[in-house]
């Protein structure tokens, strides 16, 4: 049986949740990647709470700029967020996705905010 790329991203997304789990001191940074958009929380999984968010339609954001440039703003938003609510280390979950391009641009941002993945 051939998978399509979303079952695909979903099956590789189902084995790294298995692994990673993200608590109130170390929470999972989550990211979800559209063909227009991306979007990042951080997430405490043993009491079911995002903690914070960012994605490009934050208005520290803006839209100029390739995807990839945005993606980098999105991780320095994020890192930013975290720092003011006393988060300096953070679970990567890069939810299926390869780690190049937009997914990793936005966790290099985080790291450059300060964010230890």
């Amino acid at each position: 049986m051939k998978f399509s790329k979303q079952n695909r991203r979903k099956k590789i997304q189902k084995t790294i949740r298995k692994k990673i789990n993200g608590t109130s001191d170390r929470p999972r940074l989550n990211v979800f990647r559209s063909n227009k958009e991306i979007y990042c929380q951080l997430i405490d999984d043993v009491n079911g709470v995002t903690l914070a968010s960012a994605s490009s339609l934050d208005k520290g954001v803006g839209s100029e700029g390739t995807k990839t440039e945005r993606a980098a703003k999105v991780g320095k938003l994020i890192g930013e967020r975290a720092k003011a609510k006393n988060i300096e280390v953070a679970v990567f979950d890069r939810a299926g996705y390869l780690y190049h391009g937009r997914v990793k641009a936005l966790g290099d941002g985080a790291r450059e905010a300060g964010l230890k993945l």
